[in-house]
């Protein structure tokens, strides 16, 4: 199989398993990754720019196949000196009282934010991460997020009923390379390489393996010819004395 496939990435998301899994199978067909805002990952692949992309839903998914891999708890991030410090869990009910970024690329679905309203909205994570540390407001986001912008003066904890997150793989309903995209699938689900979706054994596997059944009948059918074609021994009469 020749080619190569460009796979696109929001961040917090982590590719580097299933590149490593793809080199292993397919080193004909590089793959290059490439990463993007939450923003711009669906237009990347609509673009033709990336032939698919690890994004997080729901987002925009026009023209777009999307197969959800796995969802992530939510956190709320604080200040390591803040009242909650202490807490392991948090509730919405916990954070009524204070003020909530949401920054333009959050990607959570709320139903209705927690929390006061803040004045404005960061244009991104990294820019609320920025204000939290700066003692101004608190910020919920995905746990990977929190991990990839974690600071020393900062502290998140799991938030029990807050939207969650979930990353999906997507690319294009009318796919130019479908073969490689099935590949892709194959790997991010954990199929084997003997999967059903996945290449098929070789033929000489099995040839050798009915040999090998059928050898031990071959050793045995002569001997039991021999056992059946020799005739009785007859027992020699006594002579009297």
């Amino acid at each position: 199989m020749t080619g190569s496939f460009t796979l696109a990435y929001v961040p917090g998301v982590t590719p580097g398993k299933w590149a490593r899994v793809w080199q292993e199978r397919l080193p004909e067909a590089p793959l290059h990754l490439v990463q993007v805002t939450a923003a711009e990952a669906a237009q990347t692949v609509r673009s033709g720019e990336a032939d698919a992309a690890l994004l997080r839903l729901p987002g925009d998914r026009e023209d777009l196949h999307a197969i959800p891999l796995y969802t992530e708890i939510s956190v709320v991030v604080f200040p390591k000196d803040h009242e909650f410090a202490a807490a392991e869990e948090l509730s919405l009910e916990d954070l009524s009282t204070h003020v909530l970024w949401q920054p333009l690329d959050d990607t959570l679905e709320w139903d209705s934010p927690p929390g006061q309203p803040p004045v404005e909205r960061p244009q991104t994570t990294a820019d609320a991460i920025e204000l939290v540390a700066a003692g101004v407001g608190l910020l919920v986001v995905p746990q990977s997020l929190a991990r990839l912008h974690h600071r020393k003066d900062l502290k998140y904890v799991p938030l029990s009923d807050a939207p969650q997150s979930r990353v999906a793989l997507s690319f294009p309903i009318r796919d130019e390379n479908p073969e490689l995209v099935e590949h892709l699938i194959g790997i991010v689900r954990g199929r084997t390489v003997n999967s059903t979706r996945g290449p098929a054994p070789e033929p000489a596997q099995k040839t050798s393996q009915t040999t090998a059944q059928k050898k031990p009948q071959q050793r045995q059918g002569p001997a039991k010819a021999r056992q059946q074609k020799q005739p009785a021994k007859r027992a020699k009469p006594r002579r009297g004395r």
